[in-house]
């Protein structure tokens, strides 16, 4: 008979998640099994440990592993500069990124080009631009800067950049744009198609993760912030060129965005030619001299208001609106002044399309209010010379009314001068239609004049 001893059911052993720090086997040969411990759910309020991701970074990465770039901040940062490319002349960009991952190679002489390729390149690629890290990192508030307004990530530049480089491989897999300037700083400004030699960076890291290179032209950022100058208003354009395979040369990369860089910039902008000469006329050394005595003349006669001038002048060079609206503004207070200095002497000065009625509406306002009474000037249509004229009648002091015209017509100059300046940058690419921007501002303004003489007959 054969025999065969019981096996009695042993134990099924779980495997455990993180053992103890003196988990030893037993010398007595005791096989107690310690008790299973449950995966945490939460990662650790530092972080520390955690496996389980994060939701503001989608799914979890390996410890030493590139972060991803959030869809939100990429979206974020393109609306960001956008608006700020807007702001300050306008951008245009033609031309796609692949949709797979791809290295993005560019012609580099201005730091505004980090906010171009920002605003041109497609959010859902979530661009990362790689920066010097001796000098974008090298202090918290700029790594904070570059790392969230730029989405910049750091390239050792003294030994380690292409490990630093090659650490992007996984993005460009998943889809990723990653920016270089392989150029390796910013250069002169040269040019339209001068490019400075590439170094191999971008080039390794294509190869290595098998993803196109894709050339990018971009102009008009050395004008907007040149190299250790000052922003200025100027259009940005970025032209989007073909990809190009991972095998390709630096130096055939280098002709590829020279060529885009010098059709980028030598592309004329469609404009006006009465544009151009008002533009010429305003920043002329008459420029300002004129808005001074358009407004002191509307201050003593003439019908035409200082605000019509603005409208025209600041649209054609918006960068000039400042200082031609403080001289129109200046000379409007000294026609003022002397219209009043006039009126209390007696002299009568011509005031063609005023109305018997908005004088006599003006000397009530004044018997009322003294010469807080012209707070009322820019809402009434009554014409500012009225005011003087008859505030001068009423013997009105000169620094009462020049403080409270100051006010008013300060109120009203300085408004029309600025915003007609905001639209003129705003609307830097239709600047071909400037002609029909004077036509329309003409007829309305000369309905607009009939309506408020008809008002007041």
């Amino acid at each position: 008979m054969n025999y065969r001893p019981t096996r009695h059911p042993q134990p099924v052993r779980r495997l455990r998640t993180r053992p103890k720090a003196n988990d030893r086997a037993p010398r007595d040969g005791n096989t107690r099994f310690q008790p299973v411990r449950r995966l945490r759910t939460r990662p650790k309020a530092d972080g520390a440990g955690s496996r389980g991701g994060s939701p503001w970074f989608g799914k979890g990465r390996a410890r030493g592993a590139p972060a991803r770039t959030a869809p939100w901040g990429a979206l974020a940062r393109a609306a960001l500069w956008r608006t700020a490319l807007t702001l300050t002349g306008g951008l245009t960009h033609q031309g796609a990124l692949p949709e797979k991952g791809c290295v993005v190679v560019a012609n580099h002489t201005s730091h505004a080009d980090t906010a171009a390729l920002l605003a041109a390149l497609a959010p859902r690629r979530s661009p990362t631009i790689a920066a010097a890290a001796d000098y974008w990192f090298a202090s918290p508030w700029r790594r904070r800067i570059c790392s969230r307004l730029a989405a910049g990530f750091p390239v050792r530049r003294t030994g380690g950049g292409t490990e630093d480089l090659l650490a992007k491989a996984d993005a460009l897999r998943r889809g990723h744009a990653v920016v270089l300037f392989p150029e390796g700083t910013r250069a002169r400004a040269g040019g339209p198609g001068e490019v400075g030699a590439f170094h191999a960076g971008a080039l390794v890291l294509a190869r290595h993760a098998n993803v196109p290179v894709v050339p990018v032209g971009i102009a008009g950022t050395d004008r907007l912030l040149p190299k250790h100058g000052r922003i200025r208003p100027s259009l940005v354009r970025v032209r989007i060129g073909d990809p190009l395979p991972p095998t390709v040369t630096a130096e055939e990369a280098r002709a590829a965005v020279a060529e885009l860089h010098r059709r980028t910039a030598e592309e004329p902008l469609p404009d006006s030619r009465v544009r151009k000469r008002v533009a010429a006329a305003a920043g002329s050394r008459w420029g300002v001299p004129s808005a001074f005595a358009w407004a002191c003349a509307e201050a003593l006669s003439w019908p035409l208001l200082p605000e019509l001038l603005l409208a025209a002048v600041c649209v054609a060079l918006p960068r000039a609106a400042l200082k031609l609206s403080c001289a129109a503004l200046a000379g409007s207070l000294a026609g003022g002044v002397l219209a009043l200095h006039l009126a209390a002497s007696g002299v009568q000065a011509p005031h063609p399309l005023t109305t018997d009625r908005m004088r006599a509406e003006v000397r009530q306002e004044l018997a009322d209010e003294g010469a807080a009474a012209v707070r009322h000037q820019p809402w009434n249509g009554i014409p500012f010379k009225v005011y003087a004229a008859e505030a001068g009648r009423a013997g009105v002091g000169t620094g009462d009314w020049l403080a409270e015209s100051a006010a008013s017509r300060g109120s009203r100059t300085l408004t029309v001068g600025l915003g007609c300046g905001a639209l003129g940058f705003l609307a830097h690419r239709f600047r071909r239609h400037y002609g029909t921007y004077l036509a329309l501002l003409g007829t309305g303004f000369t309905a607009g004049l009939g309506a408020v003489v008809a008002n007041w007959c």
